[in-house]
């Protein structure tokens, strides 16, 4: 990767530069309602706990095991690109079965997956090893505290159930039972941008998911023609298929929306002979 193209996605991450098709705007028109969902996000980015969690969740995953970012910036572009896809699959009329099984309302649907975006990592306290089981139960006594300021008790119970379970099924070994999981399971792995992996990089991490990540230059969401999703993958080179293909195709196998999102990788590398131009998924 060039150092220019480095720098941009490295500024993009930190700064929060991007486009509409990868940002949730609150002041934006959606294709959901979505006043209760500006109210809870309001909410959790303000609280003092929540946000310490973030930041604290990365130190093993990235200080001690020098791995891939884990915290306040990982968990703000898979939310953001949660509620983006949620947005595309709503245009295209994607049933979402969590919150209409548990006799929630429809606005509920995208406040179960921003919390279980905001919350899918905090397990990573505790170890970056098997952290999806440690992040049940330090995300069910956070949503004891925070889910009364907005639910009655029965509510609360049904949403804490849907989080819960969007957390858990986040990890490919565990299967997603309602779209709302499907979505944070799918948005976990488009963060992948060479900016996520600058820190292990720059102290001499060449696993491959490091050289992989620092291939890929841009991930955009956009309207489908064929499906109601696209994602775009901008790469430098052949390296970042392992992301495109081992980790985002991965994720996208069993989770719900197979049938409702379409891949595709674009080498845009011009100064070198390349190896792979274009795939799709």
């Amino acid at each position: 990767m060039t150092d220019t193209a480095s720098q941009d996605s490295d500024e993009s991450r930190e700064n929060g530069t991007d486009n509409g098709s990868r940002i949730y705007d609150p002041d934006a028109d959606h294709n959901f309602p979505d006043e209760k969902l500006n109210a809870v996000l309001e909410y959790i980015d303000a609280d003092e706990e929540i946000q310490t969690y973030l930041e604290a969740q990365n130190v093993n995953a990235v200080d001690r095991m020098r791995y891939n970012d884990h915290g306040e910036k990982h968990i703000e572009i898979v939310r953001n690109r949660a509620l983006c896809l949620y947005d595309l699959l709503k245009a295209g009329n994607v049933d979402f079965n969590g919150a209409r099984q548990q006799g929630l309302a429809e606005e509920d649907e995208s406040v179960i997956i921003a919390l279980a975006a905001t919350l899918h990592d905090v397990g990573h306290v505790v170890h970056r090893d098997e952290h999806v089981y440690y992040s049940i139960p330090l995300a069910a006594d956070i949503l004891d505290r925070v889910l009364p300021e907005f639910y009655d008790l029965a509510d609360q119970v049904r949403v804490k159930g849907e989080v819960l379970h969007a957390i858990l099924c986040h990890h490919t070994a565990e299967t997603p039972l309602t779209t709302e999981a499907g979505v944070i399971r799918v948005s976990d792995a488009l963060d992948m941008e060479s900016g996520r992996s600058r820190i292990p990089y720059e102290h001499g991490g060449r696993g491959i998911n490091t050289l992989s990540s620092q291939a890929i230059k841009r991930v955009s969401l956009y309207e489908g023609e064929s499906s109601p999703v696209m994602v775009e993958i901008a790469m430098t080179n052949a390296a970042g298929v392992y992301q495109v293909d081992n980790l985002l195709k991965a994720k996208l196998r069993d989770s719900g929306l197979e049938d409702h999102v379409r891949i595709v990788a674009v080498n845009t590398n011009e100064n070198h002979e390349q190896l792979v131009e274009r795939i799709e998924l």
